[in-house]
């Protein structure tokens, strides 16, 4: 069992990998990188030469290119110590046309160009857009390098970023000294109430382990997942958080922050992030709350994650299809051809003939004439808003597991060991019992990881229907709009999910029956 989890979970991650380059192949080679600009509202505000030089910081922070400036080549000259800062400074002046340059400044540039060129880069001169003697807005002279970076760069970069390890050396800033603490007194709570949290200092993470009163209740930022930045639907946040943070109205409570101020405040104190210089930064109101570069952090919300609303309702819906979708399949198996059985059947048709989305509405119309709700608020969330959606998600599976168990009891009841037995003087209880049914629910149990680790991706059409605020629209949305970050980084989700959901299939279904084996033996 153990080589064949390794070899599955080897192959799994083959394939994972090869999803992933293949998804990043077609986004980043066959569609113009100018498609993420469809939403943004930037563009708008630029002109000129200023709106050449955003799209170009936008593709590199995105990954497209590597973007120099000419001011960043003068950086590395002075941080080398080739030259002093009143060198840069005089080299800094490009003139409106190359022919208005002075000597030091055509010297420069001219060695930049040599030297970004023989790197593989292409040199960018935007001359100055003047009208009348005047520089129009946005037509300041501008001079930088880019170059594209090859999708295979890309695929591995985005693979070994996906797990950041908080370090005590990750602030860059004189942070006194650093290390790890433990306390069982968490600062968050003004160290009166009992709760045990692991605090760094010179790490990204003030809290890298901490307790509080939400599910599922110990919370960790020494291991960060990164999926992928995002463009658009959620623009620079990342795809994991995202999918993660919570949503809804602020949840103000009392805090009471590192300088011992107490204020009502949504400000999640476990969520304090290093910037360096922010203290000063910041001002009186920074440090009237906070004692160090400690200060940038999330707020709290009452509402859940995407992922949440989705496994909410997904969950409840797959034990709502097991509990009903089972035995109503055993029943039209021991009633075969009579009335429950074609009722059944009749059900099974219905469900399969009809487009989900006719059905999702029909009963979406008759929740709403029975004073159901129809739609979600997270703004004030009841219980009620999960009918609909998880009646509507879990009719097709209750389906689905009606039309297979009855096939597989039909097929075991006409099996050559079921004769056996009864020629051996077993009762039919005894037969079914032991033997057809045990037999028969072996392939709805490889089943069951597949459907709880689905419900994390939530269902697009029943989401977008009830408007939920789960994880289901969320590639639909970032397809519609070319944000690609999140299309690759859900994709990875979705094929690691199905990866894992195969092999704990396996797994269980060699648990319910001992004579399926996954390992070889020698001969």
């Amino acid at each position: 069992m153990t080589k064949y989890l390794l070899r599955r979970l080897l192959h799994g991650l083959v394939s994972v990998i090869a999803v992933v380059a293949i998804v990043m192949l077609m986004i980043y080679s066959f569609l113009d990188k100018e498609t993420i600009f469809s939403g943004d509202g930037q563009l708008a505000k630029l002109q000129d030469n200023a709106l050449t030089v955003y799209k170009y910081r936008q593709w590199e922070k995105y990954g497209y290119l590597d973007y120099v400036p000419y001011t960043d080549y003068l950086a590395s000259l002075v941080k080398s110590g080739e030259i002093d800062s009143a060198k840069r400074d005089e080299a800094a002046k490009i003139g409106r046309t190359e022919d208005k340059d002075s000597e030091t400044v055509a010297e420069y540039v001219a060695k930049f160009r040599e030297s970004y060129t023989k790197k593989g880069y292409t040199v960018v001169r935007l001359d100055a857009s003047v009208f009348k003697g005047k520089l129009l807005t946005g037509g300041a002279q501008q001079l930088f390098a880019y170059k594209n970076i090859p999708v295979l760069s890309r695929l591995w970069t985005y693979v070994t970023g996906i797990f950041e390890f908080d370090n005590i050396h990750y602030a860059t800033g004189d942070v006194g000294k650093r290390g790890i603490s433990f306390t069982f007194f968490d600062p968050a709570y003004g160290g009166k109430k009992f709760s045990p949290a692991i605090i760094g200092n010179g790490t990204k993470h003030k809290y890298l382990l901490y307790f509080d009163n939400k599910f599922p209740f110990i919370h960790q930022n020494l291991i960060k997942i990164h999926l992928g930045s995002s463009y658009s639907v959620n623009r620079d946040v990342d795809v994991f958080d995202t999918m993660t943070n919570a949503q809804g109205t602020l949840l103000k409570e009392n805090t009471v922050y590192p300088t011992s101020l107490t204020e009502y405040s949504s400000d999640d104190l476990h969520t304090l992030t290093y910037s360096e210089g922010s203290l000063e930064n910041g001002g009186e109101f920074a440090q009237a709350r906070f004692t160090d570069d400690y200060t940038i952090t999330t707020a709290r919300r009452d509402g859940k994650s995407k992922i949440g609303y989705s496994f909410t309702i997904g969950i409840i819906s797959v034990i709502m299809a097991y509990l009903l979708g089972v035995p109503l399949g055993v029943l039209m198996a021991k009633n075969k051809d009579k009335f429950f059985d074609k009722l059944g059947t009749i059900y099974i048709v219905f469900i399969i003939a009809v487009p989900s989305l006719a059905y999702i509405f029909l009963f979406k119309t008759i929740g709403g004439k029975m004073g159901l709700p129809t739609t979600f608020d997270v703004t004030a969330e009841t219980a009620l808003m999960y009918v609909l959606p998880i009646v509507s998600l879990a009719l097709p599976s209750i389906a689905g597991l009606m039309k297979w168990m009855r096939r597989y009891m039909i097929d075991q009841s006409n099996a050559d060991y079921v004769k056996f037995a009864r020629s051996g003087g077993l009762s039919e209880g005894e037969i079914f019992r032991n033997h057809i049914m045990k037999n028969a629910a072996i392939p709805i149990v490889h089943g069951i990881p597949g459907s709880v680790l689905g419900s994390l991706v939530g269902a697009i059409i029943t989401e977008r229907v009830y408007v939920v605020p789960g994880a289901g629209n969320l590639l639909t949305k970032a397809i519609n709009s070319f944000d690609n970050g999140v299309i690759v980084g859900v994709t990875l989700f979705y094929a690691v999910l199905s990866v894992v959901s195969i092999i704990l299939g396996d797994i269980l279904m060699s648990m319910v029956d001992p004579r399926i084996s996954f390992s070889t033996k020698a001969r």
